[in-house]
């Protein structure tokens, strides 16, 4: 069965109900994204936003900072923003000889961004946050060209906008929206190229794809995923349509191997920086996060248990039941897709789901690894998911059997509410699953809660990006002690409480030497010193 014009003529039939629930989506959806932009931690990956947008190298921070001198929390928060002393050459440089996987163009959008309008964490996540928005255009008409169907692109619209995954990622002063809007605007431009065959819609394609392989290096795999979709729609034949793909990825990739070279030239940094996503899994836990993470697309309220354990709100927990129903939904709305919909359409959202997913799968499965894990890296897939879902949702809710629309309006009614729920617990919150250093704004609130505190710490394990973080939470008041656990300078008099952050084994008991330490936050976050003896040490 194939796309019907009663679905094409859909917005003429468009009821009441349905019309005021697309438009409180929307507007849902945008309140959200910009709601308490300052209100979860500004975490670790985020800090190293602020590092590279500010023009320094992580070895210039440590070098200026890690000296053992007392300086005030605003000496760190100086590496966080643009300032007079480095400028976007530098932002860019920052990138290429220390986080390569990361390419510049967003980098350097967020850097003139808070530039003309300012340094707060809010201005900075605002970018995203407006960015997102262009996504919902972005869909409409990706949906246009692959169903034809206005009412599926409103779909798409109503669960793009109260998507918990894309709120969040919204509210993230990282690439991660860029990223979803040039897939979305990519695909949307290569559909309608191989319809028309204008030269300029292959010109633009070519452009997207550059700019999304500037945003981020996983978009090659959106681009393998369409190089698959052409031939195999093409008939494995060197067609028209074929040679103009080919040239356009080409002339895409041709632009980008500029960044390319400085990818093969810091080859051992970037194997550096991404070992932590090398730990082999079990197959039984990659499983378990796959199904966890697509449900993340549709709602999460009930993640914030292992986050907020004094956070009380009766009833969550039964949210985890819903994981199993929502898999279960995303299976048959590919299958669904498959029976009614021509090969053209069923075969983009498979190639766009598929390939960058599997590719990142077999990376885990064969050699070990995380990649597939981290809800983030797999955005492409979760669209085309998405596209799948609004599809059926949209051809089902106008069913002409009584009993299938009034079920499946139901499905939507829940699935919209889980999203609308999900996306409320998430705003009051100060942190949440996508988002590490968890404990930093309670370790703040201990340090704070201090007349004169001297804070200490040295740039073991991931201390500089959370030490980075914790400047953002930190009062004026709180002084800082940085060192790279060879030598710590004397420790001063004058101050009310020291604190200890996250030190090494070595480190801890070095300073047992002359300290007593006491735990003042669970897993060996935090200690408070209390002199024993001399108060200089050397390691």
């Amino acid at each position: 069965m194939r796309t019907t014009s009663r679905e094409r003529l859909f917005p003429r039939q468009l009821t009441t109900w349905l019309r005021v629930l697309i438009i409180v989506l929307l507007g849902l959806g945008i309140f959200f994204r910009f709601v308490n932009l300052e209100q979860k931690v500004y975490w670790h990956d985020e800090a190293y936003t602020g590092l590279r947008m500010s023009g320094y190298t992580k070895n210039e921070f440590v070098q200026q900072v890690f000296n053992g001198q007392v300086i005030g929390v605003e000496s760190v928060r100086k590496y966080q923003y643009p300032n007079s002393e480095k400028g976007v050459i530098d932002t860019i440089n920052s990138l290429a000889v220390e986080d390569a996987q990361h390419p510049p163009f967003y980098y350097v959008l967020v850097r003139l961004w808070v530039q003309i309008f300012g340094n707060s964490i809010a201005v900075t996540r605002s970018l995203s946050a407006i960015i997102s928005l262009l996504a919902f255009p972005c869909i409409y008409w990706l949906c246009l060209e692959l169903f034809q169907s206005p009412i599926t692109g409103w779909m798409a619209v109503a669960l793009l906008a109260v998507s918990p995954f894309h709120v969040l990622y919204a509210q993230e002063a990282r690439q991660f929206s860029l990223w979803t809007v040039t897939i979305l605007l990519t695909s949307a431009t290569l559909l309608r190229a191989i319809r028309l065959g204008s030269k300029q819609l292959w010109v633009m394609y070519a452009i997207t794809v550059a700019l999304g392989l500037y945003t981020f290096l996983f978009s090659a795999l959106v681009t393998l995923a369409h190089g698959i979709y052409v031939f195999v729609i093409q008939g494995f034949r060197f067609t028209k349509p074929v040679k103009a793909y080919l040239v356009a990825a080409s002339a895409g990739f041709l632009a980008f191997l500029p960044w390319i070279l400085v990818i093969i030239n810091n080859l051992s940094q970037v194997k550096q920086t991404t070992s932590s996503a090398q730990e082999r899994q079990s197959i039984s836990a990659l499983i378990t996060g796959w199904t966890s993470n697509n449900s993340y697309l549709f709602g999460d309220f009930w993640r914030y248990e292992p986050f907020f354990p004094d956070l009380n709100i009766p009833g969550l927990r039964w949210g985890r039941y819903l994981v199993p129903l929502l898999l279960i939904l995303v299976v048959f709305s590919f299958y669904f897709i498959y029976c009614r919909t021509e090969k053209k359409v069923w075969l983009f959202i498979f190639t766009l789901s598929a390939v960058p997913a599997l590719t990142l799968i077999l990376n885990d499965v064969i050699l070990g690894g995380e990649l597939s894990l981290r809800s983030r890296y797999n955005i492409p897939s979760y669209v085309g998911i998405q596209l799948a879902v609004a599809y059926l949702l949209a051809s089902q809710i106008i069913s002409h059997k009584v009993r299938q629309r009034r079920f499946w309006r139901l499905v939507l009614v829940a699935v919209i509410s889980t999203g609308v729920l999900s996306c409320a617990v998430s705003s009051q919150a100060e942190t949440w699953w996508s988002k590490g250093s968890h404990a930093n704004p309670r370790i703040a609130r201990i340090i704070n809660s201090s007349i004169k505190p001297l804070f200490i710490s040295s740039k073991y394990s991931l201390n500089i990006g959370d030490i980075m973080s914790l400047s953002h939470l930190l009062k004026p008041n709180v002084q800082m002690q940085l060192v790279t656990e060879r030598t710590l300078a004397k420790i001063p008099d004058g101050f009310s409480d020291v604190f200890l952050y996250n030190p090494s084994k070595k480190f801890k008991s070095d300073l047992e030497k002359a300290f007593i330490l006491d735990k003042v936050y669970k897993n060996g976050r935090l200690w408070r010193l209390k002199e024993k003896k001399i108060s200089s040490i050397n390691i």
